[in-house]
Formats: structure tokens, sequence, C-alpha cells
């Protein structure tokens, strides 16, 4: 399975499953990111927010998804979605990979929540604060999961990213295991141990 980060939330999946993109954004709705014409067989957005759904960036090619999907309703703030409603939680998995993408989770996840979650392989994770989970909520929350590659994403970077989410460095001096990636894509096969994964931010 291939991983490329394009930016904010957004990542596409590549594998004998199918081509999938999580939560695309729409032109101007993320500072710094635009976000190139896609095709794919299917696109999942964990809520409906331009930064998260800009479905109309991805052309489909009719022929669905290969992979197993499973859902987590969860919250995009910590009053219950009283402030900015709901998110959802994609686990999409193929070629014994899992992939968990926590979309603008909000707030700390409940024990059912977890056990619905289980042990995925990959988990790309919020780390900006303001309009989900901060630095040190993202690490507990990344500790209790315990993937093997956590990816952490929608954080600001120099450059890009909203001025009122935290940088990179906020999450990153919170974990020991630290791997800088020399580009935006990866396959997990090439981490068999434990480690935090630093995508590059390619504009």
């Amino acid at each position: 399975m291939k991983i490329t980060w394009l930016g904010h939330s957004c990542f596409m999946l590549e594998s004998a499953a199918g081509t999938l993109v999580l939560d695309p954004y729409s032109d101007g709705s993320v500072p710094g990111w635009t976000l190139p014409q896609l095709r794919a067989d299917a696109v999942l957005c964990s809520h409906g927010h331009a930064d998260h759904a800009g479905t109309e960036k991805v052309a489909l090619t009719g022929r669905g998804s290969g992979y197993d999907l499973r859902t987590i309703d969860c919250w995009h703030d910590d009053a219950g979605g009283a402030m900015r409603g709901k998110n959802v939680i994609h686990i999409a998995a193929a070629e014994g990979v899992s992939v968990a993408h926590l979309g603008d989770l909000g707030h700390e996840l409940g024990a059912e929540q977890y056990e619905a979650l289980g042990a995925p392989d990959v988990l790309l994770i919020p780390i900006g604060g303001h309009y989900t989970i901060d630095a040190a909520a993202a690490k507990a929350v990344a500790d209790r999961v315990g993937a093997r590659i956590t990816v952490p994403m929608h954080y600001r970077g120099e450059g890009f990213g909203y001025d009122v989410i935290g940088p990179l460095e906020e999450y990153t001096k919170l974990c020991g295991d630290v791997v800088y990636a020399e580009t935006n894509s990866f396959d997990p096969a090439d981490y068999p141990q434990r480690v935090t994964l630093v995508l590059k931010a390619v504009r």
C-alpha cells in the first residue's frame, strides 16, 4: 500500500483495492495549500466543512472502492457537537494493512470508541488544536491506540495552515520515536517498528 499526504488532512491510499482519497479540501479553504485535481475510485469525508469535504477536487472512476471500510461516529468539538457538529472516523483496510483517519476529532475518545477503533497499523491524527484536539491530547490518543505508524496532520507549518492552530513541533517534542520522511508518501511495510512519521509537505 502507498499512502500519500496531500496537505492539511487529505491523504490518498493506493493499493490492489483501488485508490481512495480521504478528506480532500476545496480551493481557497486552507491557507498555503492547493489540492491538485485527483482521480480515485472513492472519496470519504469526515465532515462537511470545506477544508475536509472538497469532493469536487476528486474525479471518480466509477469502479467503487475495494477497501474494507468501517466508521466510528464522534464529535468535532468537546461539547458533544454543540460547537462544530459531528465528525466521522474512517478505517480503511486492504492488503493486510488498516488505516484509521480521525478527521477533525475534537475530544478524547470514549472506551467504546477505542474498542471500535481497535489497533490500526496506521493512525492519521490531527494535532493542531483550536478546531481539533491539541498536541497533548493527540499524544494521549495516539498512545492509547498504539498504532505502529502515527502520522500527524492538521497543523501549521512554514507557509501553510491556519494561524490559530499549533505547529508540528508542539506534537513532535512529546514523541521519542519521530522519523522525518524525505517525501510525502510511504509504504507501511517499510516501517516494521513503531514510529511517529512526519511526511514532507509538498506544495
